[in-house]
């Protein structure tokens, strides 16, 4: 089941224009298929790449772009959502349609600037809804979407003291445990003892872990 934000009733301001982006043929042909079958839903261009989607956009006005978050060679669907939602002038709303439902995807797909992040496992009077929600700026998430968003405001962010923080901010710049500890002019074992407890903190038992999920829940300066 497909969240969506209430806004209240609205007047019918004619099919909603949508740009398809997918960089898979066979998919965007069964989108294109689909959506020629949905009523107040008219389908004005189709893109294989982030780069095409944004000079698409720019020449035919779409009122919602349906976007793909990873589109092989070139800028990702996180990008070219970006870009879609922080251009001059009128910008189209961006529905997010991905197979992808992990924490990093969702969240960097929301800051980008997505107005809905659906699965493409939804049914397609689910889609249809979204598309029509998105068109008038309403929120349309996934219901595991949503129970992975509302789970994530829910949970407090980890207590990280200072140096912690420090220490987090030096590993995510690739730094090993020998380097951080010159950086900030202490021992090596009181790194290893920093990040024992950072590890815990977060959840994580990894260096890459740590960095991923401090990442996600914006923890890093």
């Amino acid at each position: 089941m497909t969240h969506l934000a209430d806004g209240g009733p609205d007047p019918d301001p004619g099919p909603v224009r949508i740009l398809v982006c997918d960089d898979h043929v066979v998919v965007r042909a069964g989108l294109l298929a689909l959506l020629d079958s949905a009523p107040g839903i008219e389908v004005v261009g189709e893109a294989g790449t982030g780069e095409e989607a944004l000079a698409l956009a720019a020449r035919l006005a779409p009122d919602v772009v349906l976007m793909d978050l990873q589109l092989g060679a070139g800028i990702d669907g996180v990008e070219t959502t970006r870009r879609l939602t922080t251009g001059t002038g009128r910008t189209p709303h961006v529905l997010v349609l991905t197979t992808y439902d992990t924490d990093a995807d969702i969240t960097r797909a929301i800051e980008a600037g997505a107005t809905g992040y659906l699965l493409k496992a939804e049914r397609p009077e689910e889609l249809f809804a979204a598309i029509h929600a998105a068109a008038r700026g309403r929120a349309a998430l996934s219901g595991p979407v949503a129970g992975r968003v509302m789970a994530g405001l829910r949970k407090p962010r980890p207590a990280l003291t200072d140096r912690e923080r420090d220490i987090l901010a030096q590993l995510a710049t690739g730094l090993g445990n020998r380097e951080i500890a010159r950086a900030l002019f202490i021992s090596e074992a009181t790194v290893k003892t920093h990040l024992r407890r950072i590890y815990d903190k977060l959840g994580v038992d990894t260096r890459t872990g740590a960095v991923a999920v401090a990442k996600e829940q914006r923890l890093l300066p």
